[in-house]
């Protein structure tokens, strides 16, 4: 379900709910994440995690106008589930800039080599940033936006409480898939439909 105006506050009622709705965000963002290796990280978004960011973008550039603010719900709302996917935010994170700018040359196509496999089911590989081009040939970006979408069977067998797995397959990352904590997997199942 996307958001619409009236689904968000004004700057004045956010202002005061923020604190209390920004430690919800926080802990529900806790089971809906994996780490594929040290620095790179998948945030599952929902309509919840979505709805922060829109917040937070309103505050901080001080958007309180109905177009300025349609803008926004635009850019945000490709990237919740439409109940046949999983869509996340790929970080990849080095905190020494001369490392990261040699890996993010390095790990050049990674944001299509980001997979999902569904108990022991072909593994699902991604559909990396849809809304623009995030990459060069010469380097790849440290954000990502990835779609997961799963068939009519996987979306079954997702839904039904099937293990999850996720992983990376390029030449110069090395990654061991990482399967999903059942208080993950329930959380990310709760988006399909």
């Amino acid at each position: 379900m996307v958001l619409a105006r009236g689904d968000l506050w004004s700057l004045e009622e956010y202002a005061e709910k923020r604190d209390r709705f920004r430690a919800e965000v926080l802990e529900h963002k806790r089971h809906r994440q994996v780490q594929l290796g040290a620095p790179v990280r998948l945030i599952f978004e929902d309509q919840m995690t979505i709805r922060y960011q829109i917040q937070e973008m309103l505050r901080i550039e001080k958007i309180f106008e109905a177009a300025a603010i349609q803008e926004e719900l635009d850019s945000y709302n490709p990237l919740i589930p439409d109940g046949d996917n999983f869509k996340c935010t790929m970080l990849i994170q080095y905190a020494n800039v001369k490392e990261r700018k040699a890996r993010l040359a390095q790990l050049v196509d990674i944001e299509t080599r980001v997979w999902l496999q569904i108990d022991d089911r072909a593994k699902v590989f991604a559909i990396a940033d849809e809304d623009m081009e995030r990459s060069t040939d010469d380097k790849t970006s440290a954000v990502h936006f990835l779609r997961f979408q799963m068939d009519p069977e996987e979306l079954a067998a997702a839904k039904a409480g099937a293990p999850l797995r996720f992983g990376i397959e390029h030449p110069q990352y090395d990654c061991e898939d990482v399967l999903l904590p059942e208080i993950s997997r329930g959380a990310l199942a709760a988006d399909l439909s």
